[in-house]
């Protein structure tokens, strides 16, 4: 019998195993040092990252701050000689700097029922409704930027408190002999939770500043950014001026706490900005879905992310023999 032998072929290269290689994952891994070196942890930028909001936290965050909010206002001791006497006070600048002519429009929308009927309702509905609105349609159209003006909105609420225990005001309506109508008691209607039969839920005093300047504000400052039909943008800007000639007919405001709410929103934006970087309406309009910030960059959404195939595979068919 002959010899066995056994020959190879030669000429194929021999396979070698190589392990798969995500190319998604140096991306994560640079994204992450980066985040190190720019000198804050990976999780404060998250943070620091507009995020999709979830309606049920927003309600009960809303609900909850209102309350807060109204809870400590309402506790501020109604300190009614102190408040008195800033209330002459801010009359006399306003005198010295000639622009206190809330008395003469006080006593001008007075005499038109309809009208100053009508503004006690403005009073004591649109500051509540109009703002709940904008929340909603930022909620719904614009949920990358709902987070950042939201934080404004509630940096401008927060610090209004401070006011309230710092600078006790009468409104003008109790000063001593300022002559100014309570248009609410005069035509028995419910335009103020500081009038009439809510006067004992309501902290008096609590008159700078102004929240009603600074919600009206915001709002009108946020349609008109970010509307795009241009009727909706001129009433953006109508509504905190409109809302400034209301609390001065009702006596409820002087112009200089118009002025304090003005202060109290830049502050809140100004906050908002630290925060976000960005003012709400530089920020975008969307917040990609977290499949979507995870792709690397350069890849559209909907586009597949591929991995390397194994080595091993195509030297595979390449070694395997012709025929069986």
């Amino acid at each position: 019998m002959g010899e066995l032998s056994v020959t190879s072929q030669e000429g194929r290269p021999e396979a070698t195993a190589s392990p798969i290689v995500d190319e998604a994952a140096p991306t994560a891994n640079t994204r992450q040092n980066a985040g190190w070196q720019r000198g804050g942890p990976a999780r404060l930028r998250s943070l620091r990252s507009p995020r999709r909001p979830r309606i049920w936290f927003e309600i009960l965050l809303i609900a909850a701050s209102y309350w807060v909010y109204s809870l400590v206002r309402n506790a501020v001791p109604e300190q009614k000689a102190e408040a008195l006497h800033n209330a002459d006070w801010i009359w006399s600048v306003e005198t010295r700097l000639g622009i206190a002519v809330e008395q003469t429009v006080n006593h001008a929308v007075n005499s038109v029922t309809w009208l100053i009927v009508s503004m006690n309702y403005y009073y004591a509905t649109l500051h509540f409704i109009v703002t709940v609105c904008v929340l909603v349609w930022l909620f719904h159209r614009h949920p990358g930027r709902y987070a950042a003006a939201r934080l404004a909105l509630f940096a401008t609420t927060a610090v209004a408190l401070l006011g309230y225990y710092l600078y006790p005001l009468a409104p003008p309506r109790l000063m001593n002999g300022g002559h100014f109508i309570d248009t609410v008691l005069v035509h028995q209607t419910w335009g103020s939770m500081a009038s009439g039969n809510f006067k004992n839920m309501s902290n008096q005093y609590a008159a700078m500043p102004s929240m009603h300047i600074g919600w009206s504000l915001w709002c009108g400052l946020t349609i008109f950014a970010l509307a795009s039909a241009p009727w909706a943008r001129i009433l953006g800007l109508l509504y905190p001026a409109l809302t400034l000639l209301v609390i001065v007919s009702t006596a409820n405001h002087f112009w200089l706490d118009a002025l304090g709410g003005m202060t109290c929103l830049a502050f809140g934006y100004a906050i908002s900005y630290a925060w976000y970087g960005s003012l709400p309406h530089h920020l975008p309009k969307r917040v990609p879905l977290p499949r979507e910030r995870s792709r690397p960059a350069g890849l559209s959404a909907g586009t597949p992310i591929r991995t390397q195939r194994p080595a091993t595979d195509a030297a595979a068919r390449n070694s395997s023999p012709s025929g069986v």
